[in-house]
């Protein structure tokens, strides 16, 4: 077995409770910073290893956004490293519970998804040891509170684990800027607190991000996004279309009545999308509204007689969807997390894996106007104006592009919010 090394910061998260660690006095740890720098894997190990050193017979929660994103980006890399260790793992998929045992100490570990704001009830009338919470930023208040009132038992504690967002977020203000005040251990990482990543691992993740995500994701700062969304696009990373692209083939759609319409249609070279041709209507500016069957009939147009593979459309468009279907063609509700599909927009786009070529003037004009809404509170948000091309190309890129590249890139989408 190839042994473990940590850095001087997760030896710290992984001592911080055990007796004669100047840390001790603190009741919790919020494990803060860059993507991929080592945060959740040294976290979760601490957790574990505390709880089967101080309880025994004990119930803890294990917390993410949604329990398979918590079994994924948590428990995939962390089970079989406890199981190296010594430690005996059961899990009950269908409950959605681990039991842990070391030696003679057994525990039970429940795993809940803070989704929303009924997630919170989830965990009403539970009383824990201890609980977990990964990814606490994308977790509602009301959730991580109701969690944190359910850990009653003596000697219980808290984990935290998050990336950065904006300084407006309610987790930021209320416990990184209060850490000191709640008795929390706050540890702030970079990725060159993963002594896993190699020199050229490391300048290829510097290279992916750009603005306000780099500040976020490699610098691990809390920063607010402003400016343009993609600032690192310029007019000349257009591209000719290739000649030789070929399928499969893809149409993605948002689709507006009063607002425009928007549609690209995608083809692929080697490991590459290309955007080789786009429709564009604004009914406000043509001073006519179209129909369903219109822009059904515009999208077989764009189409060109090419089958398609599919029809990424934004899902709130059900009387779109529903003639769509009628017609007989591959319809596919497009995944809709703004903030997700945005980073990884700009992800493929930096990679060179997703190209807009020379003719799609519309998508070409949006980049440079596609902008961060500094106005509001509590939270990221874009300025809902020249977005029509940018949400169908964000709806193809994470519904399509990203779930198909192999690789270094695949690995990072599945784990950079980590």
């Amino acid at each position: 077995m190839k042994p473990l090394v940590f850095s001087p910061k997760q030896r710290r998260v992984l001592t911080w409770w055990r007796p004669g660690s100047p840390d001790r006095e603190y009741q919790a740890i919020l494990c803060e910073g860059a993507v991929r720098s080592g945060k959740t894997l040294c976290t979760g190990l601490s957790f574990f290893c505390w709880a089967s050193t101080c309880f025994q017979g004990q119930t803890f929660a294990l917390c993410g956004k949604t329990v398979s994103s918590l079994r994924r980006n948590l428990l995939g890399d962390l089970l079989p490293l406890l199981r190296r260790m010594g430690f005996v793992c059961r899990e009950r998929v269908s409950r959605n519970q681990l039991t842990v045992s070391l030696g003679r100490r057994s525990n039970t570990f429940y795993l809940f998804g803070g989704l929303d704001e009924r997630s919170a009830a989830l965990v009403q009338g539970i009383t824990l040891a201890g609980a977990l919470l990964d990814e606490a930023v994308l977790m509602p208040r009301s959730f991580v509170e109701q969690v944190c009132a359910r850990c009653s038992v003596e000697g219980s504690r808290l984990w935290f684990s998050c990336n950065p967002d904006g300084p407006s977020h309610w987790f930021y203000q209320e416990w990184v800027q209060k850490a000191k005040e709640k008795g929390v251990l706050r540890l702030t990482f970079t990725m060159r607190d993963n002594p896993g990543l190699s020199p050229a691992v490391l300048e290829r993740y510097e290279r992916l991000f750009q603005g306000t995500f780099y500040r976020r994701f490699v610098l691990g700062e809390w920063v607010a996004a402003e400016g343009l969304v993609y600032d690192f696009f310029t007019p000349d990373m257009a591209r000719p279309v290739p000649p030789d692209v070929t399928g499969p083939w893809y149409i993605s759609c948002d689709y507006g009545t009063v607002n425009p319409t928007s549609m690209g249609l995608w083809g692929k070279k080697g490991d590459v999308w290309y955007r080789v041709a786009e429709f564009y209507y604004d009914s406000r500016k043509e001073h006519r509204q179209k129909t369903d069957q219109e822009y059904a009939r515009d999208l077989k147009a764009l189409a060109g007689g090419r089958r398609l593979q599919g029809v990424i459309v934004d899902p709130s468009a059900a009387s779109f969807l529903e003639v769509l279907r009628r017609e007989g063609l591959p319809v596919r509700k497009a995944k809709n997390d703004v903030l997700s599909g945005i980073r990884l927009t700009a992800q493929l786009l930096k990679e060179g894996r997703l190209v807009i070529c020379q003719g799609c003037a519309d998508a070409l004009r949006e980049f440079g106007l596609y902008r961060w809404d500094t106005g509001g509170t509590g939270g990221d948000r874009v300025v809902k104006e020249h977005d029509h091309a940018m949400d169908d190309i964000r709806y193809f890129a994470a519904t399509v592009a990203a779930g198909q590249t192999g690789g270094f890139f695949a690995g990072s989408v599945e784990r950079d919010s980590r």
